[in-house]
């Protein structure tokens, strides 16, 4: 009388691992640009909510020292009138004075928010025109903003650093 033996399979197949690589490939392959532009984009958003925060203050600023065209924060005291108490000509001073008439504001909290990109990364200096340390192009005149960079500066779209 003849055992008839059933042979048990253990382990996978070669097929079987080839097609569980491949798949592993393709989702590799489709993750990791999503992945390595997020540090981009991560950039790219923290400029944009910079600008906010700081058009934001300009504009309060601008409305509660009157709202005429003279009434922008000037680029010599841009970050003492943003950061302190003023008057309503402008004068800053570091602590609340109501009998002095240093009431308004501050509108922004501790100092001016560093550039997030492009090669002045890291400066949080105001001025007219670009230079050395200055990561912000402020117009007194109107009440503009933007970054200090140059025209060939672009994000990850093509898009001018300077024109967000």
């Amino acid at each position: 009388m003849a055992i008839a033996r059933t042979a048990r399979r253990s382990g996978f197949s070669l097929i079987e691992l080839v097609i569980v690589v491949v798949i592993i490939g393709i989702i590799a392959a489709i993750a990791i640009p999503r992945m390595s532009k997020g540090a981009a984009g991560a950039s790219e958003a923290s400029l944009s909510g910079n600008l906010t925060i700081l058009r934001n203050a300009i504009d309060l600023f601008h409305t509660e020292h009157g709202g005429t065209d003279s009434d922008w924060p000037k680029v010599a005291t841009f970050e003492a009138q943003l950061t302190t108490y003023t008057k309503l000509d402008g004068t800053a001073n570091a602590t609340k004075d109501t009998a002095t008439g240093f009431v308004y504001g501050p509108y922004i909290r501790g100092a001016i928010p560093a550039l997030p990109v492009g090669t002045k990364k890291g400066a949080n200096g105001v001025a007219a025109a670009p230079g050395a340390g200055i990561g912000w192009q402020y117009d007194e005149n109107t009440g503009t903003i933007k970054a200090a960079l140059a025209d060939g500066e672009v994000d990850s779209n093509g898009r001018k650093f300077n024109a967000y």
